[in-house]
C-alpha cells in the first residue's frame, strides 16, 4: 500500500480486493480470506479491513453473512420482461436454480389497486410479499396484489409450489400475459434493503407490472423490486 500517495489505505485495499474479483482470483460465490488474514496480507489493522469490506458490500461486489464471513456476488443475471415473463424459467435458462418464498401475507382493501384489476374498490385482494431467489441468492423481492375472491388460497400454494406459475396451474391457469411493465430506479426503503441483503446506498430497479389471462382480464398487480447491481433487465420479446 502507498500510505504517502493520499488516497486512504482503506481504499487502496478496497481497490486491490475488488481488482482481484475482476481478475476471477477470487469467484463468484466464494468465500474472501477472513478479516484477520486480510489485515495480515495488507499490515493493517481489522477496522482498515473491514472499511474496505464495507466499501465492496456497498458497490454490490461482495455480501457480508453474519457467522460465515464475506462472499463474492455471484455475477450479473439476465431478466427479461416481456409478454410472458417468467421468475423460474427465465432463471433455469441461464443454469440458474430459481424459486420465490413467501414472507408475508395477508388480505387488505387498497382502491388504486383494486382499479389496476378493474374490481370494486372496496373489494377484497391477497397480498402476497415473496423474495425471489437464484440459488440461495436475493434478487428479488415483490409485493403481488390478487382478488380475494377468485384465489383465496394463493398464498398457501405458493408456499408449497414455490412458483406463481404452479399455483396459477391449480387455478386452472395454464397461460398468462404480462399486459404492461413500468421500470424506474431508486434507492430502497430500509425494510426492503434489509430483505434484499443490501445497503441502503445501493440502488434497485422497481419493476410495478399487471400481468392478465389470455382474454384480457386482470389476474395480479405486482411490484417488485430487483437488486440493481445484480439483475440486468432486458425489455421487450416474450
Amino acid at each position: 500500500m502507498e500510505r504517502r500517495s493520499g488516497i486512504a489505505v482503506w481504499r487502496q485495499i478496497g481497490e486491490s480486493l475488488a481488482e482481484e474479483i475482476r481478475i476471477n482470483r477470487y469467484m463468484p460465490g466464494t468465500l474472501l480470506p477472513s478479516v484477520s488474514d486480510l489485515a495480515a496480507r495488507y499490515d493493517v489493522n481489522r477496522h482498515t479491513i473491514m472499511r474496505a469490506i464495507a466499501e465492496l458490500q456497498q458497490h454490490g461486489l461482495v455480501r457480508v453473512e453474519r457467522g460465515r464471513g464475506t462472499f463474492v456476488e455471484s455475477s450479473m443475471l439476465q431478466y427479461p420482461i416481456g409478454k410472458r415473463t417468467r421468475f423460474t424459467e427465465t432463471l433455469r435458462r441461464q443454469g440458474v436454480l430459481g424459486y420465490v418464498t413467501v414472507v408475508q401475507s395477508d388480505v387488505v382493501k387498497n382502491a388504486d389497486i383494486a382499479h389496476h384489476l378493474k374490481l370494486p374498490r372496496t373489494a377484497k385482494l391477497v397480498h402476497i410479499r415473496v423474495l425471489g431467489k437464484a440459488e440461495k441468492t436475493t434478487i428479488s423481492l415483490s409485493d403481488n396484489y390478487f382478488e380475494h375472491k377468485r384465489f383465496p388460497d394463493f398464498a398457501d400454494i405458493l408456499r408449497e409450489t414455490h412458483s406463481i406459475s404452479a399455483a396459477y396451474a391449480r387455478y386452472g391457469i395454464d397461460d398468462y400475459v404480462r399486459q404492461w411493465s413500468k421500470v424506474t430506479a431508486h434507492l430502497p426503503e430500509p425494510d426492503v434493503a434489509r430483505l434484499l441483503e443490501q445497503s441502503r446506498l445501493r440502488p434497485i430497479l422497481q419493476v410495478e407490472a399487471l400481468n392478465t389471462d389470455l382474454k384480457g382480464v386482470p389476474l395480479q398487480y405486482t411490484v417488485g423490486s430487483f437488486v440493481g447491481d445484480g439483475v440486468e433487465l432486458l425489455i421487450g420479446g416474450e
